[in-house]
């Protein structure tokens, strides 16, 4: 299990999820579509998982 976390198209479809979802959050409060508290809340979100993603890339190093 450990693997299939640590293999690379893991962490980069995370880091791409992350950065969608940060560029969505600009994207929609420009246009005025979401609120500045819910433009926060999906940025936040996307650094997290773009956060996961660069934990599992430092891991997968010291794994291998």
């Amino acid at each position: 299990m450990i693997e299939v976390l640590l293999s690379k198209p893991v962490v980069v479809t995370l880091a791409i999820l992350g950065a969608v979802l940060c560029s969505l959050a600009s994207f929609f409060q420009t246009r005025r579509r979401i609120s500045e508290k819910t433009a926060n809340a999906l940025n936040w979100a996307g650094y997290a998982v773009m956060g996961a993603s660069m934990l599992l890339f430092v891991l997968a190093g010291l794994w291998r």
